[in-house]
């Protein structure tokens, strides 16, 4: 097999080497069909044996309860941006409050302004979007009745992250774009009326995005929408009204498979996340005048670690080198520079390892 490079690349993130290995045993005949998963049917035998345990994986690891659906979407989180206002904020007469921590999280609400009443309840932007509220901060940012409250669990481009699931008032509709932390640790699934992630991140290859809907958000949902940009079309039809990314899904669900009986489930899949993530904040605490992490403490990301170097030359500089060194992908969003290293489920911990031994190196040698 050709040596695999350390893929830090924000999204599409790695997935599990066994993973892919199974992906490619596969792929040009499946045992028992004769096919590639890459020309099955949807409407197949050993398709709706693959949708099925898909779902089952994700309400075993999730532990989501009988009151919601979990629905297999196109689009990517981008298309929920605007899908989700459809369904839950257009015609209602309310306005929806959105907390905006991040690049993600704003896009989200621009988007929602084109359907009604969005509505920016909290930002930290002028700080730089470096941290999450503090819960008081959260309830007290929340007008009255408000449609749901829209929040983003961890942001790629500033490496901000919720460290647990927000706590708003019970008659509020909590939602959430969790693509980027998705799968990466338990959270209280049953306190969101929706949750939406891009699988892109630790589910999977880019083409499918889960939703997982609250039963009476269902009920809400105004008529008249397009057919592909209402829950309800999903939720009717097991997700197959029309063809899905059947490649996608089959994928997914062999990560949930790994996460299942390789990794344990998601407490050992967040210790392990844990663990990486300080591996590289070790670094940064013990070089503070050279490197210089972007996130507030009790905000950071175990999933994007953001940070810069005294220049941009140096950073540019360290990029290129980490490259050479094997180690890719690693420059930041454009929009704000540095450094950024994604350290989803699937990067192994001795790639989190040779990272920072790099960065020690880097550091003594140009510090």
């Amino acid at each position: 097999m050709t040596e695999r490079i350390v893929n830090f690349s924000a999204g599409p993130g790695i997935l599990p080497l066994a993973v892919l290995e199974q992906a490619q045993a596969d792929l040009v005949s499946l045992p028992g069909v004769g096919a590639s998963a890459l020309e099955v049917s949807h409407r197949s035998a050993w398709f709706t044996g693959v949708i099925e345990e898909a779902e089952a994986n994700l309400r075993a690891l999730l532990e989501i309860p009988p009151s919601h659906r979990v629905l297999f979407i196109q689009g990517g989180a981008t298309m929920q941006f605007s899908m989700l206002a459809m369904n839950l904020l257009r015609g209602t007469g309310r306005h929806a409050d959105y907390v905006v921590t991040g690049a993600w999280g704003a896009k989200a609400l621009t988007e929602a302004t084109l359907e009604g009443a969005a509505r920016l309840a909290w930002s930290d932007k002028d700080e730089g979007y470096v941290r999450v509220p503090e819960t008081e901060e959260l309830l007290e940012s929340i007008e009255a009745e408000p449609a749901y409250v829209h929040i983003t669990t961890n942001e790629t481009i500033q490496g901000v992250e919720f460290p647990d699931t927000p706590i708003v008032p019970d008659a509020v509709a909590l939602v959430a774009d969790g693509s980027s932390d998705f799968l990466s640790r338990p959270i209280d699934i049953g306190r969101y009326a929706v949750l939406y992630a891009g699988a892109q991140k630790n589910a999977g290859p880019a083409g499918v995005t889960v939703a997982i809907v609250r039963e009476d958000v269902l009920e809400r949902i105004p008529d008249g929408l397009p057919t592909m940009l209402d829950y309800r079309t999903y939720a009717e039809h097991g997700s197959l009204y029309n063809t899905p990314p059947v490649f996608s899904i089959y994928v997914l669900m062999l990560v949930t498979r790994w996460l299942r009986d390789d990794i344990g489930g998601l407490t050992p899949m967040l210790e392990r996340n844990q663990a990486k993530a300080a591996l590289l904040y070790d670094v940064l605490d013990a070089h503070p005048d050279f490197y210089r992490g972007h996130a507030e403490r009790t905000s950071r990301s175990l999933m994007n670690v953001t940070f810069r170097l005294p220049t941009e030359e140096l950073e540019r500089t360290f990029v290129a080198d980490a490259a050479a060194a094997g180690m890719v992908d690693l420059k930041g969003h454009r929009s704000v520079g540095g450094v950024r290293a994604s350290i989803y489920n699937s990067m192994p911990v001795a790639g989190v390892e040779r990272l920072a031994a790099f960065m020690r190196a880097f550091g003594v040698a140009r510090g």
